[in-house]
């Protein structure tokens, strides 16, 4: 299991909403994959999986803002 968690981008950022997930619990995702779209300061960006498997959970619901590492969602890992 893989805890993908919320980035901080730059060094004064303290949180990131989660505008679009590109990715559905139950579908499959390989390393470096966009699961979501994420806006810190008016800027947005993806987050890539570092794990490949199955989005499992997505803890952090789309327009929810969270601190910076928090976890957004988790990976099972593919054996």
């Amino acid at each position: 299991m893989t805890e993908i968690k919320m980035p901080q981008w730059g060094m004064t950022l303290t949180e990131g909403t989660i505008m679009k997930w590109l990715k559905q619990p139950g579908d499959k995702v390989e390393k470096g994959e966009a699961l979501c779209e994420v806006e810190e300061a008016k800027v947005t960006d993806v987050v890539e999986s570092s794990a490949q498997g199955v989005l499992a959970k997505i803890c952090v619901e789309e327009g929810n803002t969270v601190p910076v590492l928090t976890t957004i969602c988790i990976i099972e890992e593919s054996a």
